[in-house]
């Protein structure tokens, strides 16, 4: 099978994977870490500053893949602190309209880089 891939400019991979990729309809989105594209460093701060980031990286394959937030299906958060569900909830809830993505929301006991959240995403075209 082959398959069509999207990378974005201004989202980061650390490894062997496309940041997205199309089958059928729908478009899955590899996990973005709060990496800034420019230095390859995680962004410093707290969950909420990580979480707009992953937001960031994830939004940018996207566009990349011709595609919007309101195209997103289902979100997968992890977090390495369920402490920081309610903060990372805040944030979430600004990057979506009403009716919201189905998601899900797993703790996890790390992720690479140190990150205290990872999002990916499943978005369908048309």
């Amino acid at each position: 099978m082959s398959r069509k891939a999207f990378n974005a400019e201004g989202a980061v991979a650390v490894g062997p994977y496309s940041h997205a990729v199309e089958a059928g309809d729908f478009v899955y989105l590899s996990g973005q870490t709060p990496i800034y594209a420019a230095t390859g460093k995680l962004v410093e701060g707290d969950i909420a500053a990580q979480t707009e980031q992953c937001f960031k990286n994830l939004f940018t394959v996207l566009a990349a893949a011709g595609l919007t937030p309101d195209d997103v299906v289902k979100v997968n958060v992890f977090l390495t602190d369920m402490a920081n569900f309610s903060a990372m909830n805040a944030v979430y809830e600004k990057q979506f309209s009403a009716p919201y993505p189905a998601r899900t929301t797993i703790g996890v006991a790390s992720l690479p880089l140190g990150a205290q959240v990872e999002l990916e995403m499943i978005a369908k075209r048309g």
